[in-house]
């Protein structure tokens, strides 16, 4: 069995997607009409600065996901069994489960991108070489109670989200706890964390306007881990928004499956680099 990932917001980078806009004239007009900016000179010509702003860095990694996964349909001309993305990846991974369509998932993700840069006065930091208990024990010890785990990646790499002073000031108290890097991410929002709930509640309200379809192949859902149920898909993505990223449980659901092998869509491969970290050891 084979699954299709596809990476979110962080695999972002000028010149991507330079093979694939060309392919897909009707696809670009339509995501230039949305967004109301030319999403190929976004991605070719861009600064890094620009792209990694959310609001720009969302629509972008949806777009080029999105090709690159219906070039990849046409190449081999058949479906894969499952479908996982990380964050705003999971969008990619809707789409190709046909829960909506390219236009309509481009609009949801537009309004994703534009309520989370909305978000002030929140960072985040990668923790590289300490477990989420760990983790969760330095905070408790240190009482800091204004920070979450915001991404479960592998079982050493973890993002934190929280208030922007606590995570600048909580590089020392990390780093004399064990942790091998811990890098402040350049992000204005403490995106997948409580301090989300307010841009979580908005997006709920937003996602109401729309009808999704049943999924025609299984979606891994960052919330739970689990594919998705039916009529789950509204209240699942309203709930990523503010809930952690569980990464690492949803590759260990899907290598428990029989003989899976997995493909990275888009022009990233984080995710690729994951995965030798994540696979149980009895796999």
């Amino acid at each position: 069995m084979i699954t299709y990932l596809f990476p979110g917001q962080g695999a972002q980078k000028t010149g991507m997607g330079l093979d694939i806009f060309d392919r897909f004239p009707k696809h670009v007009k339509t995501a230039d009409k949305i967004l109301g900016y030319s999403i190929k000179d976004l991605c070719l010509n861009a600064s890094e600065e620009k792209l990694s702003q959310t609001n720009y860095a969302q629509p972008a990694l949806f777009v080029v996901n999105a090709l690159n996964y219906i070039a990849e349909i046409e190449r081999i001309g058949d479906e894969p069994d499952f479908l996982a993305g990380h964050s705003l990846g999971e969008y990619n991974a809707l789409f190709a489960a046909k829960a909506f369509d390219f236009e309509i998932g481009l609009q949801l993700v537009k309004k994703r991108g534009e309520l989370m840069a909305q978000a002030q006065n929140g960072g985040m930091a990668a923790v590289i070489g300490l477990s989420p208990e760990r983790i969760e024990l330095i905070l408790k010890d240190n009482n800091i109670n204004t920070i979450d785990i915001a991404n479960f990646n592998t079982p050493e790499q973890l993002v934190i989200s929280g208030k922007k002073e606590s995570i600048e000031n909580s590089k020392n108290i990390f780093e004399e706890s064990g942790a091998k890097m811990y890098i402040v991410l350049k992000v204005g929002g403490a995106f997948h964390s409580r301090y989300m709930q307010e841009a979580a509640d908005e997006f709920r309200n937003f996602l109401s306007g729309f009808t999704f379809s049943p999924l025609r192949i299984p979606v891994i859902a960052n919330v739970s881990a689990l594919p998705y149920k039916n009529g789950e898909i509204l209240e699942n993505l309203a709930n990523q928004i503010r809930k952690p990223v569980k990464w690492m449980d949803s590759i260990i659901y899907l290598y428990n499956q029989e003989n899976m092998i997995f493909k990275e869509l888009g022009d990233s491969n984080i995710l690729t680099n994951m995965l030798k970290k994540i696979r149980p050891a009895n796999i």
